[in-house]
């Protein structure tokens, strides 16, 4: 949840196994044994979370917080209800009798090599490989003819596999790598510099940078982002202004150039710095939440060139995408809410002069560029089409894709002759394809050694409708064969935000899931960007609520379609998502039977006082903006609308520790609050990993760890004794 570009979407799905009737017999013989069993493992004593007299005024509006203490990331006090609370949780989960079970299935499910798509850097061509249960996964580079060798492996950065790879950039002859390192999942990054040949560091480490890319210029140096560190916690106070830096090699970190962000009329929360491939132009692009950018380009053959301003308001979503020469090409959805491709002079490279170089369609674009040619990927119904387009904006050819589902992005060098993507859907391994520019044949580069035989599973596409009238598309995947009786257990996901579009992919846990029966099911809500700037902007700030429908409404459609009921239904989700399903759990807690809110945003009064919250405001809105919003958020705010002498459905509460995305105060309050006033049996737990983040660079082995807990978590609350097999 940062900027359009760095959006991190933390999918956390569960796994379930049907009972068959031959178990159902074995289990009625030893129904009393189980009973007990199942009553022993209810019985929880929550720690007692002390209650402090902080209120604020909100117009006039007194509101308590009573679990203010709870946002001190650095207290003693919360530490110790932190360990008090996963001691709760993890004696839960250990009392489940198939937990151990779970874990083994996932992870020899999980033991497969995993190979990303090539790319050339120089004389090399790099490459990512997993050998199964690496932790993360490992950089190999070869020249043609030889054999592999390692060129970073992140498993050593440290022993618990916490430290992870987030970035890699080379020079442009490929003889400099620079590449980032983030600590424990935290957002606050550093930056290492090395000699590609022989992988000798050059200097010290650049250190404190945060959401930022790492663009070359030449082999001299390159511009990153970051902030001023923070006063208080690095971890949960606000940062709200942004600075592009041009980093020299050879030169101390204290001497980097800012080269925008260092003045008041400059301010921005998110701002990032692009050198086009031929060293020409510096494109600076400054935003001030997740939707809208101002633009800049300066010419660095002329080192005293101006700053010129290409857009001065951030009333449109707008990147370089592309020059050739002073020929620019711009993706925008300025005056074209599905997006489209312009091209413009430099010399004078405002709106007013741009002209239409793929024009908009009715499909949302997006694109790319590689091998001399433009591609133009459409989500049809959150399905990819993609035709490449040469350089005058002529049609090639529509590039042959495998089926029904997902691509990446064609992408690459203008030299490149051969380009890579991976197809994929919810029930099919990612698979990698090598695209020939020229003619436009595609073969098979790397099948997925995943073993996962996709013939056995459908995946079909529903649209259903909401509350206001509005049809949503959802995409539904089960094993062949499943009985639709109402019985069968299913997990609903869903986002809902930050134009994030949710397109068909495939997943090891996914798999396990549908491996055993279980129902996959996801909504493409309003929020996102399935459906361009009009379908995000119909579940902003005002309108948020049209998320929550669209997924209550997706929800009983599974229902009345018989695919499960509310015995039988888990709703799931992270981040933005986290946020939808305490809104969602909130409002209609008799809907469903487990609620797994992950790293959730889900005190809606405060969210935009921490870290980079406020560049969140674009969707919904804040406290302070007016008595309005500040009602609306109320409204729907999960920390605020916990009732007393309600039941609530077994909730699992999941954050990190160094979660400074959406920071796990969130969660803390969340889980204080249901705790305090569930009137059920339920269990309401959280779940606080240590040295964790928001989700990117978790190690395999906690992400398995995770997974085996939300499975058995979720199978127990639905009833299951035991596995069948």
């Amino acid at each position: 949840m940062l900027n359009k570009k760095s959006l991190l979407l933390l999918g956390v799905i569960t796994s379930a196994l049907m009972a068959c009737t031959a178990e159902d017999v074995k289990m009625d013989k030893s129904n009393k044994k189980q009973e007990n069993m199942s009553a022993t493992v209810q019985k929880i004593a929550y720690p007692v979370t002390e209650k402090g007299d902080v209120v604020d005024d909100y117009f006039g509006t007194k509101v308590a917080d009573p679990y203010r203490w709870l946002e001190d990331d650095r207290s003693e006090k919360t530490a110790t209800w932190v360990k008090a609370q996963n001691q709760v949780t993890f004696n839960y989960l250990q009392q489940i009798p198939y937990r151990e079970q779970i874990k083994k299935n996932l992870t020899q499910l999980w033991n497969y090599e995993k190979v990303s798509a090539p790319f050339t850097e120089g004389e090399y061509q790099y490459f990512y490989k997993n050998d199964g249960l690496q932790n993360q996964a490992v950089v190999y580079r070869q020249k043609p003819g030889q054999a592999p060798e390692v060129f970073l492996d992140p498993n050593t950065f440290s022993e618990d596999g916490t430290t992870s790879l987030a970035q890699l950039s080379f020079s442009k002859d490929g003889s400099i790598a620079a590449y980032s390192i983030s600590e424990a999942g935290s957002d606050w990054r550093k930056i290492i510099i090395i000699d590609a040949e022989t992988k000798k560091m050059l200097e010290k480490p650049l250190i404190d940078v945060k959401f930022s890319g790492i663009s070359w210029y030449g082999n001299k140096g390159f511009y990153y982002s970051s902030y001023d560190k923070p006063k208080g916690s690095e971890l949960s106070a606000k940062t709200d202004q942004h600075k592009l830096y041009y980093h020299e090699l050879g030169q101390d970190q204290k001497n980097d150039q800012v080269i925008f962000g260092a003045t008041p009329a400059q301010k921005r929360r998110y701002v990032s710095g692009e050198v086009t491939e031929d060293d020409r132009y510096l494109i600076i692009s400054g935003a001030n939440s997740t939707s809208g950018n101002d633009l800049y380009i300066k010419d660095l053959t002329k080192p005293d060139s101006p700053l010129i301003t290409v857009l001065a308001q951030m009333n449109s979503d707008t990147y370089l995408l592309e020059n050739e020469g002073s020929q620019l090409f711009f993706v925008t959805n300025l005056n074209a809410d599905n997006k489209k491709i312009v091209t413009v002079d430099a010399a004078k490279p405002t709106p007013e002069h741009w002209q239409d170089f793929i024009a908009e369609t009715e499909h949302v674009l997006s694109a790319s560029v590689g091998g001399g040619y433009f591609f133009a990927e459409y989500m049809i119904d959150a399905i990819s089409k993609v035709y490449q387009y040469d350089y005058q904006g002529n049609l090639v050819r529509e590039v042959p894709l495998p089926g029904i589902g997902s691509v990446s992005a064609l992408s690459g060098k203008k030299a490149d002759k051969t380009l890579y993507y991976t197809f994929t859907n919810y029930k099919t391994p990612s698979t990698i394809y090598a695209f020939n520019v020229s003619d436009g044949k595609t073969t098979i580069y790397r099948k997925s050694a995943a073993k996962f035989n996709s013939d056995n599973y459908i995946s079909e596409q529903v649209f259903y409708t909401s509350k206001d009238g509005t049809k949503v598309p959802m995409i539904i995947t089960y094993k062949k064969g499943t009985p639709l009786n109402g019985k069968t257990p299913t997990i609903l996901y869903g986002y809902g935000g930050f134009n994030v579009s949710l397109t068909p992919s495939f997943s090891t846990t996914r798999a396990a899931w549908l491996q055993q029966g279980g129902i996959y099911a996801v909504a493409n809500l309003r929020g996102g960007g399935e459906y361009g700037k009009k379908w995000h902007d119909a579940g902003t700030k005002l309108q948020k609520q049209n998320v929550f429908d669209d997924f209550i409404a997706a929800a009983e459609y599974l229902i009345a379609k018989n695919y499960t009921s509310s015995d039988y239904l888990a709703i799931n989700g992270g981040s933005n998502g986290g946020l939808l399903v305490g809104a969602v759990l909130t409002q209609r807690p008799d809907l469903m039977k487990v609620a797994l809110p992950a790293v959730g945003v889900l005190d809606m009064l405060r969210y935009h006082t921490f870290t980079a919250g406020a560049g969140w405001a674009y969707d919904y809105g804040t406290a302070e903006q007016s008595k309005e919003m500040f009602e609306y958020l109320k409204g729907y705010s999960p920390v605020h609308n916990v009732k007393a002498g309600v039941n609530y459905p077994a909730t699992l509460i999941m954050t990190g520790d160094h979660d400074d995305r959406v920071v796990p105060a969130h969660s803390f309050k969340f889980a204080a609050e249901l705790q305090a006033k569930q009137a059920g049996n339920a269990p309401i737990l959280i779940r606080i990993e240590t040295n964790a983040g928001h989700g990117a660079g978790t190690p395999a082995s906690k992400t398995i760890d995770l997974y085996t807990d939300i499975y058995s978590f979720t199978l127990f609350n639905m009833g299951f004794k035991q596995l069948p097999h």
